[in-house]
Protein backbone atom coordinates (compact mmCIF):
# COMPACT_ATOMS: atom_id res chain seq x y z
CA UNK A 1 0.00 0.00 0.00
CA UNK A 2 1.36 3.63 -1.18
CA UNK A 3 0.46 6.57 0.82
CA UNK A 4 -1.67 8.51 -0.80
CA UNK A 5 -1.56 6.17 -4.08
CA UNK A 6 -5.17 6.72 -5.12
CA UNK A 7 -4.58 10.24 -5.60
CA UNK A 8 -1.97 9.58 -8.34
CA UNK A 9 -4.23 8.64 -10.02
CA UNK A 10 -5.79 12.26 -10.83
CA UNK A 11 -5.86 13.76 -14.43
CA UNK A 12 -4.82 10.21 -15.54
CA UNK A 13 -7.40 8.63 -17.95
CA UNK A 14 -5.04 6.41 -19.35
CA UNK A 15 -5.66 3.25 -17.76
CA UNK A 16 -7.01 -0.06 -18.36
CA UNK A 17 -10.81 -0.41 -17.92
CA UNK A 18 -10.25 -2.50 -14.52
CA UNK A 19 -8.08 -0.36 -13.33
CA UNK A 20 -10.13 2.41 -13.58
CA UNK A 21 -12.77 0.44 -12.03
CA UNK A 22 -10.64 -0.10 -9.01
CA UNK A 23 -9.36 3.24 -8.77
CA UNK A 24 -12.93 4.33 -8.34
CA UNK A 25 -14.25 2.06 -6.06
CA UNK A 26 -11.11 3.05 -3.69
CA UNK A 27 -11.97 6.67 -4.04
CA UNK A 28 -15.85 6.03 -3.68
CA UNK A 29 -14.77 4.43 -0.12
CA UNK A 30 -12.15 6.64 1.09
CA UNK A 31 -9.06 4.38 0.47
CA UNK A 32 -5.94 6.10 0.00
CA UNK A 33 -3.29 3.81 0.21
CA UNK A 34 -3.44 1.87 -3.77
CA UNK A 35 -0.87 0.98 -5.70
CA UNK A 36 0.35 3.97 -7.31
CA UNK A 37 0.63 4.07 -11.17
CA UNK A 38 4.93 3.57 -11.44
CA UNK A 39 3.97 0.32 -9.39
CA UNK A 40 0.90 -1.28 -11.40
CA UNK A 41 2.82 -0.27 -14.86
CA UNK A 42 5.63 -2.91 -13.24
CA UNK A 43 2.88 -5.35 -12.36
CA UNK A 44 1.15 -5.38 -15.79
CA UNK A 45 4.60 -6.22 -17.49
CA UNK A 46 5.50 -8.91 -14.77
CA UNK A 47 2.38 -10.37 -15.41
CA UNK A 48 2.03 -10.79 -18.80
CA UNK A 49 5.19 -13.50 -18.24
CA UNK A 50 3.19 -15.35 -15.27
CA UNK A 51 1.41 -18.51 -17.13
CA UNK A 52 -0.80 -20.33 -14.88
CA UNK A 53 -0.69 -18.58 -11.12
CA UNK A 54 -0.08 -15.13 -9.74
CA UNK A 55 -1.06 -14.13 -5.77
CA UNK A 56 -0.89 -11.04 -4.05
CA UNK A 57 -1.72 -10.16 -0.54
CA UNK A 58 -2.96 -7.10 0.60
CA UNK A 59 -5.50 -6.32 -1.91
CA UNK A 60 -7.12 -3.19 -0.93
CA UNK A 61 -9.73 -1.84 -3.04
CA UNK A 62 -8.52 -3.97 -4.98
CA UNK A 63 -6.04 -1.78 -8.09
CA UNK A 64 -2.59 -3.68 -8.23
CA UNK A 65 -5.37 -6.63 -8.69
CA UNK A 66 -6.71 -4.41 -11.38
CA UNK A 67 -3.19 -4.43 -12.90
CA UNK A 68 -2.35 -7.87 -12.15
CA UNK A 69 -5.00 -8.89 -14.09
CA UNK A 70 -5.16 -6.38 -16.82
CA UNK A 71 -1.92 -7.71 -17.90
CA UNK A 72 -1.95 -11.31 -17.34
CA UNK A 73 -2.84 -13.84 -20.42
CA UNK A 74 -6.61 -15.05 -20.13
CA UNK A 75 -5.59 -18.42 -18.62
CA UNK A 76 -3.73 -17.16 -15.68
CA UNK A 77 -5.42 -17.46 -12.16
CA UNK A 78 -4.92 -14.83 -10.33
CA UNK A 79 -5.71 -14.67 -6.37
CA UNK A 80 -5.53 -11.58 -3.53
CA UNK A 81 -5.73 -11.70 0.12
CA UNK A 82 -7.19 -9.12 2.04
CA UNK A 83 -7.16 -9.04 6.18
CA UNK A 84 -10.10 -6.55 6.19
CA UNK A 85 -13.45 -7.81 5.71
CA UNK A 86 -15.04 -4.72 4.13
CA UNK A 87 -12.39 -4.06 2.11
CA UNK A 88 -12.26 -7.60 0.65
CA UNK A 89 -15.89 -7.26 -0.20
CA UNK A 90 -15.13 -4.20 -2.01
CA UNK A 91 -12.30 -5.45 -3.97
CA UNK A 92 -14.63 -8.77 -4.79
CA UNK A 93 -17.14 -6.70 -6.45
CA UNK A 94 -14.66 -5.17 -8.41
CA UNK A 95 -13.84 -7.93 -10.47
CA UNK A 96 -17.67 -9.37 -10.21
CA UNK A 97 -17.34 -10.35 -13.95
CA UNK A 98 -13.48 -11.72 -13.57
CA UNK A 99 -14.09 -15.42 -13.40
CA UNK A 100 -10.21 -16.15 -13.14
CA UNK A 101 -9.80 -13.57 -10.48
CA UNK A 102 -10.48 -13.80 -6.33
CA UNK A 103 -10.81 -12.27 -3.91
CA UNK A 104 -10.54 -14.04 -0.49
CA UNK A 105 -10.25 -12.80 2.55
CA UNK A 106 -8.11 -13.21 5.75
CA UNK A 107 -4.22 -13.60 6.67
CA UNK A 108 -1.54 -13.50 4.23
CA UNK A 109 -0.63 -16.95 4.87
CA UNK A 110 -3.63 -17.82 2.63
CA UNK A 111 -1.52 -17.96 -0.45
CA UNK A 112 0.23 -20.77 0.89
CA UNK A 113 -2.70 -22.85 0.35
CA UNK A 114 -2.96 -22.57 -3.86
CA UNK A 115 0.50 -21.90 -4.77
CA UNK A 116 3.30 -22.44 -6.19
CA UNK A 117 3.04 -18.93 -8.21
CA UNK A 118 4.90 -17.90 -11.19
CA UNK A 119 3.93 -14.43 -9.81
CA UNK A 120 3.53 -13.13 -6.25
CA UNK A 121 3.57 -9.57 -5.00
CA UNK A 122 3.76 -8.91 -1.17
CA UNK A 123 1.94 -6.14 -0.06
CA UNK A 124 -0.28 -5.20 3.60
CA UNK A 125 -1.89 -8.80 4.59
CA UNK A 126 0.51 -9.03 7.79
CA UNK A 127 4.35 -9.43 8.00
CA UNK A 128 4.91 -11.35 4.90
CA UNK A 129 7.40 -8.88 4.10
CA UNK A 130 9.38 -8.46 6.56
CA UNK A 131 9.29 -11.60 9.31
CA UNK A 132 11.05 -14.15 7.47
CA UNK A 133 8.14 -16.45 7.19
CA UNK A 134 7.13 -15.73 3.09
CA UNK A 135 9.00 -18.63 2.12
CA UNK A 136 10.29 -18.14 -1.93
CA UNK A 137 10.83 -22.42 -2.14
CA UNK A 138 7.21 -22.49 -1.13
CA UNK A 139 5.45 -20.24 -2.43
CA UNK A 140 7.34 -20.10 -6.23
CA UNK A 141 7.61 -22.16 -9.24
CA UNK A 142 11.28 -22.65 -10.50
CA UNK A 143 12.23 -19.42 -11.91
CA UNK A 144 9.20 -17.94 -10.39
CA UNK A 145 9.18 -14.09 -9.66
CA UNK A 146 8.31 -12.26 -5.97
CA UNK A 147 7.40 -8.82 -5.76
CA UNK A 148 8.33 -6.59 -2.82
CA UNK A 149 6.66 -3.00 -2.89
CA UNK A 150 6.44 0.31 -0.97
CA UNK A 151 10.32 0.74 -0.40
CA UNK A 152 12.11 4.78 -0.12
CA UNK A 153 14.66 3.97 -2.54
CA UNK A 154 17.78 3.15 -0.84
CA UNK A 155 21.03 5.69 -0.68
CA UNK A 156 23.52 3.50 0.93
CA UNK A 157 24.87 -0.50 1.55
CA UNK A 158 23.61 -1.55 3.82
CA UNK A 159 20.28 -0.11 3.00
CA UNK A 160 19.46 2.00 6.28
CA UNK A 161 15.96 2.50 8.35
CA UNK A 162 15.79 4.73 11.29
CA UNK A 163 19.51 4.88 11.07
CA UNK A 164 20.18 0.85 11.45
CA UNK A 165 20.51 -1.93 9.14
CA UNK A 166 17.41 -2.55 7.50
CA UNK A 167 17.30 -5.71 7.63
CA UNK A 168 13.65 -6.56 5.88
CA UNK A 169 14.99 -5.07 2.92
CA UNK A 170 18.26 -7.13 2.95
CA UNK A 171 16.53 -10.17 4.08
CA UNK A 172 15.13 -10.03 0.55
CA UNK A 173 18.06 -8.92 -1.34
CA UNK A 174 20.49 -11.50 0.09
CA UNK A 175 17.82 -13.88 0.05
CA UNK A 176 19.96 -17.49 -0.78
CA UNK A 177 16.91 -18.76 -2.91
CA UNK A 178 16.54 -15.55 -4.83
CA UNK A 179 18.31 -13.58 -7.36
CA UNK A 180 16.87 -9.92 -6.35
CA UNK A 181 17.21 -6.47 -7.04
CA UNK A 182 15.71 -3.43 -5.84
CA UNK A 183 14.58 -1.26 -8.87
CA UNK A 184 13.85 2.65 -8.14
CA UNK A 185 10.56 3.76 -9.59
CA UNK A 186 10.38 6.94 -8.75
CA UNK A 187 12.27 9.76 -6.60
CA UNK A 188 10.38 8.39 -3.66
CA UNK A 189 9.29 4.93 -4.19
CA UNK A 190 11.21 0.67 -4.54
CA UNK A 191 10.23 -2.16 -5.27
CA UNK A 192 12.57 -5.52 -4.55
CA UNK A 193 12.25 -7.97 -7.45
CA UNK A 194 13.16 -11.50 -7.44
CA UNK A 195 13.45 -14.61 -9.05
CA UNK A 196 13.81 -18.14 -7.54
CA UNK A 197 16.86 -19.90 -7.52
CA UNK A 198 15.56 -23.81 -7.09
CA UNK A 199 18.43 -25.26 -6.81
CA UNK A 200 20.23 -23.10 -4.30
Amino acid sequence: MSLQGTDAYRNNDALPVLVRRAVEAARTHGFAYSCRPEQGRLLQVLAAGAPHRIAETGTGCGVGLAWLASGASPATRLISIERDPERARIAADVFHDCDRVEVLQGDWQRIEEYGPYDLLVLDGGGQAKGDGTADPARLLTAGGTVVIDDFTPATTWPPQFNGAPDHSRLRWLQHPGLRAAELRLAADLSVIVGTHLPDS
